[in-house]
């Protein structure tokens, strides 16, 4: 070509003002070829770019609007070269159809990654997410656009019984309508979205929480091994780390901890930085009350030797009641009223702990300080109960056969007999794992609740009669009876005896109250206490007057004196 070329016979060259330079420049150095290697779009961008500047039909879209726009800048088809330009045709396009469609918006944004940097510098990307939380924040009630949810509003026609079809009625759009939508981008993009949705001021925490947490469940996998793999370590790494970092700062109050908790999960798993870590167990510690047993089941990380993560619980708990304190006397000096944590989140804690506790007491490496330091990180008003705490220390003891005898008397010391239930009383008082002192205890509280009800209820009757006025008199004694007895007993083997000589003086006043405990349970009264045959023998005639009674004799007493049971000596443990 030469330097007389007629570019009006040239379509391509009379749009294009880049295309001119560059045949100009092949034919001044003799060249039959123009290279275009870094040319965006590829060869698809290019073909729409030539149909356009030989008249032909060109047909643009969400998918390739994009690549025809940077080609277009690229061969300089702006308006100064003619006018009515393509560079002209595709702002108008965009501006008129795509940032004013909600789906489209989102798939020319997707498309905007393989035509880097040009995208970027044209700001097509930052208008793109402009569009996309702009729309995100609008009154749910007229969004009519999103193509997840129109998918799930376009149910298929229901035929009725008699035939006639008709269409299920939409009751009104919710607000998380958006978060489906935006789950097919990338990492990247889809961080400056959400950035853009938040700094618009308009969406609450929850429907923060709730788009964070639809991406996670769309890309992160569902098994461990997965998670911890090499082939994905870096990528899962990234979207823990962006998805943390997207959190709202409200408090805590938009995301559930069960949500946050999984998040910590895959963030040890997959090594996330000690910022993200540290900001996540902030954020767990103000919702602990929230949690179940299920989401504390963290699993461990070596050189650990346990199941579960003993000690990042711990780490949890012993946050949360230090947020629980300083809350409270912010509360209290400021008159905050947006403050989550209180008693009955404390409360809620304290069952939870005991409920932990009674899992990982399965685990045959947990050790027993572990168990006794996350027992006694609950403060004791949060464990209004001990049934909960009972059963843990009962399980640990059931898997735990190798504990000394002090060691079993240092775990049931955590324990508080008076705070059981009757149903806990009745299994604690029969239970062989448990320290033979633990159960005198557990039984003489038991006598004296159950001597305390039936003289409440004698009360409430106001009975006159003289049988029941020397009935209420018996109670009484019998009641201060067992308590001098509790009072008076001791582990040493010499002071037993003597004892034992005081419970059986006092037993004579004590018949109406034995008969309250269950057969065992006076069994073991019985054992404990040293009863003679004698008394043995009355209590049998009194009751139902049958020898073959599991409550009418102490086993052994048929064949020994009252002088042999006092001579006999006991170890209580």
């Amino acid at each position: 070509m030469g330097r007389s070329v007629d570019f009006v016979k040239f379509p391509l060259l009379s749009k294009s003002s880049r295309l001119r330079k560059l045949v100009l420049k092949a034919s001044e150095e003799c060249c039959d070829e123009i290279n275009m290697v870094d040319f965006p779009g590829g060869p698809k961008a290019f073909e729409i770019c030539a149909k356009f500047c030989y008249g032909m039909t060109v047909t643009l879209n969400a998918y390739n609007v994009v690549a025809a726009c940077c080609a277009a800048e690229y061969l300089e088809m702006t308006e100064d070269v003619d006018r009515g330009n393509l560079i002209f045709k595709i702002e108008v396009f965009l501006n008129s159809s795509i940032f004013r469609s909600w789906k489209d918006s989102i798939i020319v944004l997707q498309t905007t990654k393989s035509v880097l940097p040009w995208s970027e510098n044209l700001k097509i990307v930052g208008r793109c997410i402009d569009s996309i939380a702009s729309k995100t924040s609008l009154d749910p009630a007229k969004i009519t656009w999103s193509y997840t949810y129109n998918r799930k509003l376009s149910v298929s026609d229901k035929t009725a019984g008699d035939g006639m079809k008709f269409r299920e009625k939409i009751v009104s759009v919710p607000k998380d309508w958006w978060v489906e939508d935006i789950c097919e981008l990338d990492i990247d993009l889809y961080k400056r979205v959400m950035t853009a949705v938040k700094s618009k001021g308009r969406m609450d925490g929850v429907a923060i929480c709730e788009a964070l947490k639809t991406y996670a469940v769309r890309w992160l996998p569902d098994s461990v091994d997965s998670l911890d793999s090499d082939v994905h370590s870096w990528r899962n790494k990234l979207l823990v780390e962006t998805i943390v970092c997207l959190l709202p700062s409200d408090r805590g109050v938009g995301c559930s901890c069960s949500f946050l908790l999984k998040l910590l999960k895959v963030a040890i798993l997959v090594g996330v930085d000690n910022s993200a870590k540290e900001d996540l167990l902030k954020r767990i510690s103000l919702k602990l009350y929230e949690a179940s047993v299920k989401d504390l089941l963290i699993p461990a990380r070596p050189p650990q030797t346990t199941l579960y993560d003993i000690e990042m619980v711990l780490s949890i708990v012993k946050r949360y009641m230090m947020l629980s304190h300083d809350l409270d006397v912010a509360k209290n000096e400021m008159g905050c009223t947006d403050l989550v944590l209180g008693h009955g989140s404390l409360l809620s804690v304290g069952k939870l702990i005991d409920e932990y506790l009674e899992e990982i007491a399965r685990d045959p490496n947990l050790s027993l300080a572990s168990f006794i330091d996350l027992s006694q990180s609950v403060p004791e008003f949060a464990r209004p109960v001990h049934d909960g705490l009972y059963k843990a220390i009962d399980t640990y003891l059931k898997e735990h056969l190798s504990l000394t005898k002090v060691e079993r008397k240092k775990l049931c010391s955590l324990m508080d007999v008076k705070k059981l239930t009757m149903d806990a009383s009745m299994h604690a008082a029969q239970n062989e794992r448990l320290p033979l002192r633990v159960v005198v205890q557990v039984l003489f509280f038991e006598q004296v609740r159950s001597v305390a009800g039936v003289q409440k209820l004698r009360d409430t009757s106001h009975s006159t009669t003289n049988t029941d006025e020397e009935s209420e008199k018996t109670a009484a004694e019998d009641c201060n009876s067992l308590e001098k007895q509790m009072s008076r007993i001791k582990i040493k083997e010499d002071a037993f005896q003597e004892k034992c000589e005081l419970a059986k003086q006092s037993s004579k006043n004590s018949k109406s109250g034995i008969q309250l405990l269950p057969s065992r349970s006076r069994r073991m009264f019985d054992k404990l206490w040293g009863f003679g045959k004698g008394h043995a023998d009355n209590r049998s005639s009194e009751t139902s007057a049958s020898s073959q009674s599991p409550t009418s004799m102490v086993p052994g007493d048929t064949k020994s004196s009252g002088s042999s049971s006092r001579n006999r000596r006991h170890s209580i443990s």
